[in-house]
């Protein structure tokens, strides 16, 4: 089974764990926070993205979603009649083109296989979709790795993610979030990396 296959049947089968059912809040808080509403904003690997709604009704007009399932895509578009389907993006994320101000990271650098060479390829392209001195912003879980390659998510450590991140990225903060959800407290980073010159 395909990547696209493979996500397309958990969403057919609503085998989908990690949906929280709203904006996970330490990215609401950032959100809040943001004063902005011009930016371009790309959330990869986004499911049903509800932290795409959650900027969109907040005045947020840039915003882009991305997934290489449709299923969650046709989902956010019912949810969201006056989103502009333009920016609904079904594509494989090694291979979409766009700069972007921002991306927002919720549960997609974990689905990945933890493999080193796929960790690099993310932290490559993330790099070449953000502007120069654009963000990178999200949550990376962090609890151990147990050599299993099919059950995600995958987690990771600090400093295993840093090695990734460091050559393209300043590290603004990379901390364990203070304000996750109960049942991921003590299992996430949040962390704000800005593209180097």
């Amino acid at each position: 089974m395909d990547t696209k296959e493979y996500w397309s049947q958990r969403y057919k089968e609503s085998n989908t764990g990690w949906d929280l059912g709203a904006a996970s809040p330490p990215l609401q808080h950032y959100i809040n926070q943001i004063s902005n509403k011009e930016l371009t904003i790309l959330i990869p690997g986004a499911g049903n993205s509800y932290e795409a709604e959650y900027l969109f009704n907040n005045g947020f007009k840039n915003v882009h979603v991305l997934d290489i399932a449709k299923e969650p895509l046709a989902a956010f578009a019912q949810r969201n009649p006056t989103f502009p389907v333009e920016h609904l993006h079904e594509n494989d994320f090694f291979e979409f083109e766009g700069q972007f101000d921002l991306i927002i990271e919720q549960t997609f650098f974990c689905s990945f296989p933890p493999l080193p060479e796929t960790r690099k390829a993310y932290a490559t392209k993330m790099n070449e979709l953000l502007k120069p001195y654009g963000k990178l912003v999200g949550l990376w879980f962090t609890f151990p790795l147990t050599g299993d390659l099919e059950n995600r998510p995958f987690g990771g450590d600090k400093e295993e993610y840093l090695s990734y991140f460091s050559p393209y990225f300043e590290i603004q903060t990379f901390e364990p979030c203070y304000n996750s959800i109960p049942p991921r407290q003590g299992n996430e980073l949040f962390g704000i990396f800005r593209v180097k010159k």
